[in-house]
């Protein structure tokens, strides 16, 4: 039986990506390449580098890699490197970076030095590929506390940057609620940051990562959007908040958990069918193994999407991004006009463009 959309198709529909972790992009032969500069012994050779038992081990090994990122020239390289796969693997045409300074506090760099290696990189991959990018400063709950947190806040209003536009919170959520980040988010707000944070993931269950999470994230720390948002789907009374408030969520299409792997397109295909805003983003691609245009292709051969809704995640990804009006309303226009091109190419013109 054919499918409902070619793979083609889904590879090369341009997206913006709103959750991706700069760490957890890095090409395991990068990260072999630079931890033998600095001398940094590594585990397990690269090719295994990426393999971990449980989500733990996860963060261990992404705070491990983060440790070879100890120049402006590092941080370049990494944006580079992936807006380029991306460019390659997915049409990336926007990118939002989630980036925890204290991750690389250890390796020697400041925060202006990071953020201006950051922005070399985005200069770069601007006129190279034509990709935007803009920055996201995040607090890890699992390592700092709601006091680190304001520390944090302040370093990026201290040494503001344009490209930095706003918070997020990661880590593991059941052991940094959302509430106790209120003072962080609150100073964030009043900087002109827009605020989003990772809440109700289902590496836990819903009494780990309750979906009150969310309405905390809504009423506490005002968030602008939410990364993941699965474990929302135990309240009937939280999903139908969700769905009249109309944020953005930005779930993620595979994970390096094996045993979610098979309930992470359920879990989307559940919100989507409920009338969420609802995005495709890959979180750390280079660690779970995964690019853009295999997130799509992987969604839509488990779910049996057609091309509605590859047009619908398209131009999502850019409505819920944090680009400016006037760079969303160009960008707008470069995604319908290559989203035209493809319906033409592939026989998928009768389908309506979503509103």
């Amino acid at each position: 039986m054919a499918k409902a959309v070619a793979d083609d198709y889904l590879r090369r529909i341009p997206k913006a990506e709103l959750h991706c972790h700069l760490a957890g992009t890095l090409r395991a032969t990068t990260v072999a390449e630079l931890a033998k500069k600095y001398g940094l012994p590594l585990p397990r050779p690269a090719e295994q580098l990426y393999q971990w038992p449980n989500f733990d081990g996860f963060l261990e090994i992404l705070r491990l890699s983060a440790l070879v990122l100890r120049t402006p020239e590092d941080f370049s390289r990494a944006v580079y490197e992936y807006c380029e796969d991306a460019a390659r693997d997915g049409n990336l045409r926007h990118v939002e970076f989630f980036f925890n300074p204290d991750y690389f506090y250890p390796n020697g760099i400041d925060y202006p030095s990071m953020v201006g290696g950051m922005a070399d990189g985005i200069e770069r991959v601007g006129r190279d590929f034509g990709i935007s990018a803009r920055l996201i400063c995040c607090i890890d709950r699992s390592i700092n506390s709601p006091a680190q947190a304001v520390e944090i806040v302040e370093t990026a209003l201290a040494h503001r940057h344009e490209l930095v536009i706003g918070i997020g919170l990661d880590g593991n959520e059941s052991v940094g609620p959302p509430a106790i980040f209120a003072e962080a988010y609150a100073l964030a707000r009043k900087g002109g940051l827009r605020c989003t944070a990772h809440c109700c993931e289902d590496y836990l269950t819903p009494l780990e990562a309750p979906p009150t999470n969310y309405l905390i994230c809504r009423d506490v720390l005002r968030c602008d959007r939410i990364d993941h948002g699965y474990n929302m789907l135990a309240s009937n009374f939280v999903m139908s908040e969700a769905r009249k408030d109309g944020l953005y969520f930005t779930p993620c299409a595979w994970t390096s958990l094996l045993h979610n792997r098979p309930h992470r397109p359920q879990r989307i295909r559940r919100m989507v069918e409920a009338g969420l805003n609802v995005t495709i983003n890959t979180d750390d691609p280079a660690m779970f193994g995964t690019n853009l245009g295999h997130g799509f292709t992987t969604l839509f051969e488990t779910i049996g999407w057609g091309p509605d809704k590859a047009r619908l995640f398209s131009l999502n990804s850019l409505e819920g991004s944090w680009l400016d009006e006037s760079d969303k309303a160009r960008m707008r226009i470069d995604f319908r006009r290559q989203i035209a091109a493809l319906d033409k190419e592939f026989g998928y013109e009768n389908k309506a463009m979503p509103v």
